[in-house]
């Protein structure tokens, strides 16, 4: 039984029209109007009303949002034509979302995202599942007045045992939410590391405490990659977090593994999932600073034959992108001299404010500053669970470098 999730408020129907920038953004589909594009709407507009979207001349509606009262996007767009909101409509929704996912749940995974926010239509609503534990994650108040529809409908298509629910910081400090961060809603929940299965691969999130919604699931598909380059290889997991890389080279048979993070816990982390699985490879571990930790590997002319660099978002606003560009560039160069010969640098980006272009420009031009020869192996974007409907949909990019000599 579905715990009393929704808010009180009963959401009102707003008429909204736009400028002609704002209402162009909509003509292309695009989630997100801000609130220098909104020129005319009720008085009393509160977060989680129906924006109802009207073209300034044919006065038709040309798409349908939720507002949001104190957020610089005003009105997070979930339709572009008119339709009846409701929990048929959800339904529906959730229902196409899970049919995109059907390849990925042939291939021995029961983990996959089965919201992907914007890009799924529920802008600030992610739902991930592992296993039988359905984890929701809300970044807006926008959806608490439509929350327990939605909760059910997740419920159904998933076939989930257990929803638990996980809130961004603005959310917990919110006085409209009357839900806390890591509540179970529905089901029981045993035990919060839930351990789940990722292409045959063992592995466990913590659903509570976990960092999101307890593990990263965009990056599969190039865990899976990297695993299939590790076997009889040494590997070098740069940011390793819960080392997803590391336990997909150690399944398939590398000889060593060294796991790079600054967080011991998540090191910690790491090493359990790697003994969710039989593998005869080592696996070591360093906590420190990784541009720190891997000067000190360079200096002990310490090289591996694959090295993966997976770091956390750099550029989280605009002001931060060129600083952001410059860490890109010194761990493009720290990773080059740490591959060995014939060996393979993977190196990705999750800052959706540096283009994919711009990153590889990065790395081929401080990889062409260096004396060997390398080619491009494979450049991919996120796994299939992570659809992208929208430019800033797209935040992630990694790229496989194969050293000649």
């Amino acid at each position: 039984m579905l715990k009393q999730t929704q808010s009180s408020y009963q959401p009102k129907r707003l008429a909204v029209k736009l400028t002609v920038k704002g209402e162009q953004s909509v003509l292309k589909k695009h989630p997100w109007v801000f609130s220098n594009s909104v020129i005319k709407i009720n008085n009393d507009a509160q977060t989680g009303d129906l924006a109802i979207v009207f073209s300034k001349s044919k006065n038709k509606v040309i798409g349908l949002g939720l507002y949001d009262k104190n957020s610089p996007i005003r009105i997070k767009m979930i339709h572009f034509s008119p339709e009846e909101i409701n929990a048929s409509f959800f339904l529906a929704r959730i229902k196409d979302a899970y049919e995109k996912r059907l390849p990925l749940l042939q291939t021995n995974t029961n983990s996959y995202r089965l919201v992907f926010g914007e890009n799924d239509g529920f802008p600030g609503l992610i739902a991930d599942v592992y296993a039988s534990v359905l984890v929701v994650k809300l970044y807006s108040e926008i959806w608490l007045p439509y929350l327990e529809t939605i909760l059910e409908s997740l419920q159904k298509v998933s076939n989930a045992k257990t929803i638990v629910i996980r809130l961004s910081r603005g959310l917990q400090q919110s006085k409209n939410c009357n839900l806390s961060d890591g509540e179970v809603v529905y089901g029981t929940l045993e035990n919060e590391v839930v351990k789940f299965v990722e292409h045959k691969v063992n592995f466990s999130a913590n659903v509570i405490k976990g960092h999101k919604t307890g593990y990263f699931l965009d990056h599969r598909d190039n865990r899976r990659q990297v695993g299939a380059f590790s076997k009889g290889k040494t590997v070098l997991d740069v940011f390793s977090y819960a080392g997803g890389f590391s336990v997909h080279a150690l399944f398939n048979g590398a000889t060593e593994v060294t796991s790079l993070d600054i967080s011991k816990q998540a090191l910690e982390i790491a090493v359990q999932n790697g003994k969710l699985n039989s593998y005869t490879g080592e696996h070591f571990t360093i906590a420190g600073d990784a541009f720190q930790e891997l000067n000190k590997l360079i200096k002990t002319n310490k090289t591996f034959d694959v090295v993966v660099i997976d770091p956390p978002s750099f550029a989280k606003q605009q002001s931060e992108i060129e600083l952001a560009k410059k860490k890109y560039a010194q761990l493009a160069e720290l990773g080059a001299k740490l591959t060995a010969k014939k060996g393979l640098l993977v190196l990705a980006s999750c800052s959706s404010r540096v283009l994919a272009q711009s990153f590889f420009d990065i790395n081929t031009q401080v990889l062409n500053g260096q004396p060997r020869k390398f080619k491009t192996v494979l450049t991919t974007t996120h796994d299939i669970d992570h659809p992208i409907s929208f430019p800033e949909g797209a935040y992630l990019k990694c790229v496989y470098y194969r050293f000649i000599n």
